[in-house]
């Protein structure tokens, strides 16, 4: 049984020491507003669970200090009893206040209550406010990367490639670190059936949202990419340079099964690229091959003795989505325009 909340002396102390909190932080909020703000709000969390806790007071607490602060400071609006909760829900996620003033305050609060109604383990927490720490991303954005499973396809452990065979520590782990698998073009309009061009124009046609799904670094340089080797023309499907790995990227597609031929198409490229378009200050050229399936042990095989670094990694598309994940995924208009939006702070 919880006691019925009563104006004792403990409630008193409480409501002032938050005022005081808020006060406060209303004169650093010039200096770091989002910062000091979110740590407060879970300062509040934290102050509520404990005198909670240690007075053995119910859940309409919460509604009184909702009334009390927000009648204290009608300028600010972050009182509700809805935030309220969601500030208790934050302190419980979150017992370190170094955690929070590294990772989680460098969010707005608007990113921290949709990661808290994800309910996801500290860690993948952690891991999507670094990357919206790192790449800048919109609640739409950090919304749809959650949804695509963005943390298990960069940490899938199955992904192939060569790269640790031939690059450096440094940037192979990095180049490790852009390989997903798979990749996910929600976006396509393709049929299942569709050619690798048609795909191909998809992605260009896109290339907003197709930087976004590949990742921070990458600079798009074209499509179907001219190569001029003695007297025949080949095209590479998508050239792109990554800037911190500091080189290009040929990106093959493919619309069905992983062939072993498709390494040494790609290996073939990525000489000619080297030899004839490759700075001396760049790294080697990385390839990528795209495509709808593959044999782990037939791609292994075929990457085992080529020297040059290849990733491959299979792509899904709209159709085989499941149809549960659809109806939560926003349309490329909503990702084009939260892009082009700032975001606010909640």
């Amino acid at each position: 049984m919880t006691k019925d909340l009563t104006i004792d002396k403990a409630y008193v102390e409480l409501i002032n020491g938050l005022k005081q909190k808020v006060k406060a932080t209303q004169i650093k909020a010039a200096l770091s507003a989002n910062s000091q703000m979110v740590m407060l709000y879970w300062e509040i969390g934290q102050k509520i669970i404990i005198e909670q806790g240690k007075h053995n007071w119910g859940d309409k607490v919460i509604e009184k200090v909702s009334h009390d602060l927000s009648s204290s400071f009608p300028e600010m609006k972050g009182f509700s009893k809805r935030n309220l909760i969601y500030m208790r829900k934050f302190a419980f996620t979150f017992s370190e206040p170094s955690i929070v003033q590294q990772v989680a305050a460098q969010l707005p609060w608007g990113h921290n209550l949709l990661l808290l109604d994800k309910k996801l383990t500290i860690e993948t927490y952690l891991w999507y406010a670094r990357k919206v720490i790192e790449n800048g991303w919109s609640r739409i954005v950090l919304d749809h990367q959650i949804d695509i499973r963005l943390y298990e396809r960069e940490g899938n452990k199955d992904k192939i490639s060569n790269f640790k065979e031939t690059l450096p520590p440094a940037q192979s782990d990095l180049a490790h670190n852009i390989l997903k698998d798979p990749f996910v073009f929600d976006f396509l309009t393709t049929g299942d059936k569709a050619h690798e061009r048609d795909i191909e124009r998809e992605l260009t046609k896109h290339i907003q949202k197709f930087l976004l799904e590949l990742g921070q670094g990458f600079a798009f340089v074209g499509n179907q990419y001219h190569l001029d080797v003695g007297d025949e023309d080949y095209y590479i499907d998508l050239l792109f340079y990554h800037l911190k790995l500091r080189c290009y990227v040929v990106i093959e597609l493919k619309s069905g099964k992983f062939k072993p031929e498709y390494a040494g198409k790609v290996n073939f490229y990525l000489s000619v690229l080297d030899d004839k378009l490759k700075h001396e200050t760049d790294n080697p050229s990385i390839g990528l091959i795209l495509c709808k399936d593959k044999s782990k042990i037939t791609a292994e095989y075929a990457l085992k003795d080529i020297n040059k670094p290849i990733g491959l990694a299979n792509y899904i598309t709209t159709e085989i989505i499941p149809e549960q994940l659809k109806g939560s995924l926003p349309t490329i208009e909503e990702i084009e325009r939260e892009l082009s939006e700032e975001d606010t702070l909640e």
